[in-house]
């Protein structure tokens, strides 16, 4: 039985004693990330008075957004914006445990991840440092690449041509069979929603390269659009302070502070 039919199994052995909760297996490279697996919860948007009532106190936070560890597509140069999508490669392992043993000291209340394996897989070891579980939100997964999927990276700049458009306020712009700007914000806004809905004040959340860059200039008040021709490399993290009602400030850009607005 291979990891991966026994990682089912055990999933599905274990959903079904508890319905609320799908535990995804983590255990792939165990030589690096010495574990077998890793609990990692399946939620969807809250609600409830309870969520409703906290979020309208309007509380700042402070969200870092973390770029996945290095895929096996990055590896090979092609885009890959599939779910779940190819697991990070034996360089990609040391990243995550680098980005962790970097940044576990700011002691993130919260740790969430995509439904792209590769997030969950770069988030273990940050996890396992602070003992905090991965929540996977779809709202935070890679921008879809639609017709240019399993292509050349050196295709990318026709594949962002539509979200490089999202910023000069074309949000209906559309990537040719994918998403336009505004059905990628409102998903992506969701999962930050529920990020902010749970009280957390400081929490971590791992995505992708196109989403968190795009996302970030299209919603922080002090973002500079000359940023998007700085990509964010494997692990590269973004900082923003506020909340869903009065908007986003970014605060640090892969390790260079920018200026409040």
């Amino acid at each position: 039985m291979t990891m991966r039919t026994r990682a089912n199994l055990l999933q599905t052995r274990f959903a079904a004693r508890n319905p609320r909760k799908l535990v995804i297996l983590m255990g792939r490279r165990t030589r690096l990330l010495g574990m077998v697996l890793a609990a990692v919860t399946l939620v969807a948007a809250p609600v409830g008075p309870s969520l409703v009532a906290h979020a309208a106190d309007h509380h700042t936070i402070i969200l870092s957004l973390i770029r996945h560890a290095q895929s096996a597509a990055n590896a090979a140069g092609v885009i890959d914006t599939s779910v779940p999508g190819p697991d990070i490669t034996a360089l990609g392992d040391g990243q995550a445990v680098a980005v962790a043993s970097q940044l576990s000291t700011n002691r993130y209340d919260g740790i969430y991840a995509s439904t792209m394996v590769r997030t969950q897989e770069t988030a273990v070891p940050l996890s396992q440092a602070l003992g905090e579980p991965v929540t996977v939100l779809p709202g935070l997964r890679e921008i879809e690449a639609g017709q240019y999927e399993g292509q050349s990276d050196a295709n990318a700049p026709q594949y962002v041509a539509a979200p490089l458009a999202w910023l000069r306020g074309d949000r209906t712009a559309r990537i040719p069979g994918s998403i336009n700007g505004d059905e990628f914000e409102s998903r992506f806004n969701d999962a930050v929603e529920t990020i902010y809905d749970s009280g957390e004040t400081n929490p971590v959340a791992f995505s992708h390269g196109e989403a968190i860059m795009f996302w970030v200039l299209m919603n922080a008040k002090n973002a500079e659009m000359s940023l998007a021709n700085v990509p964010l490399p494997n692990t590269a993290h973004v900082v923003v302070t506020g909340n869903p009602t009065d908007g986003w400030t970014l605060a640090n850009w892969n390790g260079m502070p920018v200026p409040a607005p």
